[in-house]
């Protein structure tokens, strides 16, 4: 026996390849969730509008990671973006639904406009690059799919985000837990995560820092979450720690909405 005893690699999700939408931002969710898999082993493909973007980000996670150009709100695009990943890697084990648009609008200001604007990218985005993948998933007899959400959807609004978009996050809750259903006897796992006030590059335009760290000291755990909160929650539902857990929606909000 060596003297030094050999660590079991508690990486969890070595060697899966792992796409996430809307993933370039420096400060955003989907960079921290890339760069948390990669650390866990992933082979992660960033998806993003711009490629270049998208590409340098992938660049900064290290070797063997892919950055692909895809807008989500079209199937062809959608389409194209994973055959790429198909064809280099020839496989997709995670799907990260993260790419999103808001807008701050009261309801009666919302233009039809504003509304496919936001519904088209959050919504139909997350079903279109969705459709693009899972029938790799069935042919390969697994698969996983993590849709982020919002507290908007739970709630009602929230710091930022009008009606149009709390609409469309509340629709990607019950596309999961349809996607769910269905895809369950394919051994196909589908849950969200509905993260609270966050701070990122996303939010940032909505109030301005000092006053997400006044609003966060009224929530149970008194601060605002940062991206690798919801990063840690995205890699439990994407590793085999939740293997028995499908058509869930994952609460990341400190405490700031709790369920009866």
């Amino acid at each position: 026996m060596s003297s030094v005893e050999q660590l079991p690699d508690m990486r969890l999700v070595k060697d899966q390849v792992a796409m996430i939408t809307g993933a370039s931002r420096e400060r955003g969710i989907g960079l921290a969730v890339a760069k948390l898999f990669a650390q866990h082993g992933a082979k992660v493909v960033i998806l993003d509008l711009d490629e270049k973007d998208a590409r340098a980000a992938a660049a900064g996670l290290g070797e063997d990671h892919m950055g692909v150009g895809c807008d989500v709100s079209q199937a062809e695009s959608c389409k194209r973006a994973v055959d790429a990943v198909i064809e280099r890697y020839g496989a997709v084990d995670v799907l990260v639904n993260n790419a999103g648009v808001t807008q701050r609008r009261g309801v009666m200001d919302v233009t039809p406009e504003d509304y496919d604007l936001v519904t088209n990218v959050v919504l139909r985005g997350t079903l279109l690059i969705s459709q693009a993948v899972i029938p790799h998933m069935k042919a390969r007899g697994r698969g996983n799919i993590i849709c982020v959400s919002s507290l908007s959807a739970l709630q009602g609004g929230g710091v930022f985000g009008g009606s149009h978009y709390c609409a469309a996050k509340s629709g990607v809750l019950g596309l999961a837990r349809a996607m769910a259903r269905e895809l369950g006897p394919e051994n196909i796992r589908v849950n969200a995560i509905a993260p609270g006030l966050i701070l990122t590059d996303f939010s940032r335009g909505a109030n301005p820092d000092s006053a997400k760290h006044e609003m966060a000291k009224n929530f149970p755990l008194r601060r605002v979450g940062a991206p690798a909160d919801i990063a840690g929650a995205c890699l439990y539902l994407a590793s085999d720690l939740s293997a028995f857990v499908t058509g869930i929606t994952l609460d990341v909000n400190g405490g700031a909405f709790i369920r009866p």
